[in-house]
């Protein structure tokens, strides 16, 4: 342990120093200049201060008063020493900061035993400290794997949907970027557009419980067969109800909002403008654009720039005027994914 000594009086301090060290364990540091004091404990972080009450240049309770604007020095224990320690100059050296008092001449047994105490509750304190920092390193370290065995749960069940819905492309994790991209365009912050690039892959996880005979048809459905196609919404709502992490609650927003449009003519309650949640607005736009780029078994790809004329030309009916603007602001990104993904199936193909 280390303590750091302040004292004009260097016959003084120097014998308060050897009483000191006569402790087991304990260093000190001796001061006679109050400022170089200060200096030097904005640089080392002493155990225990023992400072004079008069001094030059600075008093002591002026000592206490800058080293508590200090930090690292807000719990640190501090003893004054004094010949005369009247009231009021105790009242002042308490509003300060000041730990204990001693008066000289000390006792230095009762010197010996006040020191001792105080830095072993300093340690008792450091040793707290410590145990706390390792607890919250402890709880996030946790938190960490506990979020990452969610995170590839949610990508292992995208990419299963993925597979139901009879293609093994990458479009659960284009959408889930095009949504990240938007989402931060839209200035929904980065942790709200983190939760749903994690959320927005769970928004087709309702046709599992369509059947394979709607979801793989090759040309276009019937009214009926439209109907039951359109549950999906419902199954996947329901799959999710209830969750008890966000990110699992967005994901049921999104699976229940996502086939919304912006005039009301949309899916399963004919929501419309700021009726529908802005995460459901958010996915409509990037999973149209990101089907329309991609073959399906009724469909051949559109190419890019057509697919982004489309996505246009359906702002304020289909989609909300605000989720354009700012899929419009990102396009260079969104072309980016969607032309990286035409140029792997090329590359595939050959």
């Amino acid at each position: 342990m280390r303590v750091l000594v302040i004292d004009d009086s260097r016959s003084s301090a120097t014998v308060i120093a050897q009483r000191v060290e006569a402790i087991a364990g304990v260093t000190a540091t001796v001061c006679l200049d109050p400022q170089v004091a200060l200096a030097q404990c904005a640089e080392t972080e002493f155990d225990l201060v023992l400072v004079d009450y008069v001094m030059p240049k600075l008093d002591g309770i002026e000592v206490l008063t800058a080293l508590r604007a200090l930090e690292r020095y807000r719990l640190v224990p501090m003893i004054m020493i004094a010949s005369t320690l009247d009231v009021e100059v105790k009242r002042r050296a308490i509003q300060a900061g000041a730990t204990d008092f001693l008066s000289k001449p000390c006792d230095w047994i009762e010197f010996q035993a006040r020191v001792r105490n105080l830095l072993t509750l300093r340690q008792a304190q450091i040793d707290l400290g410590d145990r706390a920092r390792k607890l919250t390193a402890d709880v996030a370290s946790a938190t960490e794997k506990l979020v990452a065995r969610e995170e590839e749960i949610i990508w292992r069940l995208a990419r299963a949907i993925e597979y139901r819905d009879g293609t093994t492309g990458d479009h659960v994790s284009r959408v889930a970027e095009i949504c990240r991209l938007m989402a931060e365009e839209l200035g929904l912050g980065p942790e709200r557009a983190r939760i749903l690039y994690l959320a927005a892959p769970l928004h087709d996880i309702g046709k599992i419980g369509v059947c394979d005979a709607i979801l793989q048809k090759p040309g276009r459905l019937t009214d009926e067969e439209m109907a039951l196609m359109r549950r999906h919404v419902e199954f996947g709502a329901d799959i999710l109800r209830d969750a008890s992490t966000e990110v699992v609650r967005v994901a049921a927003v999104v699976a229940r909002t996502h086939h919304e449009k912006w005039d009301g003519s949309g899916y399963p309650a004919g929501l419309s403008g700021a009726e529908i949640p802005i995460e459901g607005r958010i996915v409509a736009v990037a999973d149209v654009f990101d089907a329309l780029c991609s073959e399906r078994p009724y469909k051949p790809a559109w190419p890019v720039e057509k697919a982004q004329a489309e996505i246009i030309a359906c702002s304020g009916g289909h989609f909300d005027p605000a989720c354009i603007e700012a899929f419009l602001a990102c396009w260079p990104q969104i072309a980016a994914l969607a032309q990286g993904e035409k140029q792997g199936d090329m590359i595939e193909a050959a």
